[in-house]
């Protein structure tokens, strides 16, 4: 695809890494040409540096051959008008703006075609990053929790623990040790090296297990890789910007939540935020005098969501030292985050990549429904609808050991009914080598490496015929 970028920020530069990646043709509009030099020197792409709302730039950019335009710019306001133009001028078929005001993402009249500013689809990092660590703060035990088919199936990366009833087994006896949960087991990475997800592989203490399951199963799963930990009562956030305000509100009626921020006008504006019962504390809490006394020891979750990356990961360090039981870093730079892994930190963040899968169910092609990268983007979860019927489709009607599927990907759940005019509760099913696949279901499959996506899109796409 021909994808124009305006913005080379940090979620731009990311979105523009992941999509260079697959082979899309990538412009970036930028009004800082060293921004956008730095950018080239390091991604295939072009830029193009001026103001993205001129429709000048715009087509210098090449807005004419356009398949898709992401406003990623800073100003809500800006990625509104950019959109407009883009539709209005250039009959750009796709266009997705990054918006931050609640109420601009909730206006749906604003961002109409046919009366408003022409946004088909609305990204909001900090929106996903908060959905993202509410799911951790409900789940303690899991690394990162991701939902398909409406919710019904989740994909769970959890840290194997010894005395877990599966660890130092063998996947293929899960069956018996934990017979009533069904669960596939699609990836387990020790350290950096994947290991087959094979009837012989021994999960061993430390690994990265990905789990799929029925969602409503996953505390059980949980239980079966890792002693389950008392649910999260205690909340700190260090960080009071837009998510750290956006997470306060959500979680402080079930948690008991302190808030540590350095700048004094925006801690009385937090205060005023917020109920009484959340403590808003004007303070550095890269201070070890001051954390300890805030008890960060009786903390379950500790979470440091500024600005800056080096000051996240100095107090995430700091309050698992002094006693924190699970901390978490929002970290935007990339080898930061590749830095981190292994150390104290247990989950490290990074906004750009909470959103990129949002993103990514745009650019797929095919009729897929919801993508997310894993483990920094180097492998991919996919849910894709089989449509058609044997003649037109390369799946439907086909036993999973027929399908032309890339070496590696795996078919890991499948989801059938409560789709469109199905009335029948949703069936999450386990598949096996000859489950047969129906039109309409929908499969989830996971991709140990993002170059096979392409092959994975083209095998569900439906024709008027493939033979």
């Amino acid at each position: 695809m021909n994808i124009i970028i305006i913005g080379a920020g940090r979620v731009g530069e990311s979105v523009a890494e992941s999509l260079v990646s697959e082979k899309n043709d990538i412009t970036v509009v930028d009004t800082d040409p060293l921004r956008l030099h730095v950018l080239q020197d390091r991604i295939d792409l072009r830029g193009v540096p001026g103001n993205g709302i001129q429709p000048s730039v715009l087509r210098e950019a090449g807005i004419e051959d356009c398949d898709m335009l992401i406003a990623c710019a800073p100003q809500d306001e800006t990625n509104l008008v950019v959109c407009k133009i883009a539709h209005d001028v250039f009959n750009v078929p796709t266009t997705i703006a990054r918006l931050r005001s609640p109420e601009l993402i909730e206006a749906q009249q604003l961002l109409s075609k046919e009366s408003g500013f022409a946004v088909d689809e609305v990204i909001c990092p900090e929106q996903s990053v908060t959905a993202y660590i509410r799911k951790l703060i409900e789940y303690p035990e899991a690394l990162q929790v991701l939902e398909f088919a409406n919710g019904v199936v989740s994909l769970i990366a959890v840290r194997a623990v010894a005395g877990g009833p599966l660890v130092r087994h063998a996947l293929s006896e899960i069956p018996q040790l934990v017979p009533d949960t069904a669960m596939r087991i699609v990836a387990i990475y020790r350290g950096n090296e994947r290991l087959p997800a094979e009837g012989a592989t021994r999960i061993e203490p430390d690994d990265e297990v990905f789990v799929l399951a029925a969602t409503k199963d996953i505390r059980r799963v949980l239980g079966a890789l890792r002693q389950m930990d008392r649910p999260v009562k205690r909340v700190m956030i260090a960080g009071g910007g837009k998510v750290g305000l956006r997470l306060a509100r959500e979680i402080h009626g079930k948690h008991e939540l302190k808030i540590i921020e350095s700048d004094r006008r925006r801690c009385d504006y937090l205060a005023t935020q917020l109920p009484s019962s959340v403590l808003v504390l004007n303070a550095d809490s890269t201070d070890e005098e001051l954390m300890e006394s805030e008890n960060v020891h009786e903390m379950d979750l500790f979470l440091s969501i500024t600005s800056d990356d080096e000051d996240n990961i100095m107090s995430c360090l700091l309050a698992k030292r002094l006693g924190a039981r699970r901390v978490l870093a929002l970290i935007n730079r990339r080898a930061y985050a590749d830095l981190v892994q292994g150390t104290a930190i247990d989950i490290a963040i990074s906004p750009a990549q909470a959103v990129i899968g949002e993103l990514l169910a745009f650019v797929r092609r095919g009729d897929v429904e919801a993508v997310h990268s894993l483990r920094r983007g180097a492998s991919e979860a996919l849910e894709a609808v089989a449509r058609g019927d044997r003649r037109t489709s390369r799946v439907v009607g086909r036993r999973i050991e027929e399908l032309a599927l890339p070496r590696g990907a795996e078919i890991g759940a499948i989801v059938r009914g409560g789709d469109g005019d199905d009335e029948r509760e949703p069936e999450v099913i386990m598949p096996h080598h000859d489950t047969v696949i129906q039109a309409n279901d929908h499969v989830i499959v996971f991709m140990p490496r993002k170059r096979m996506v392409r092959d994975v899109e083209k095998l569900f796409q439906v024709g008027a015929t493939f033979f």
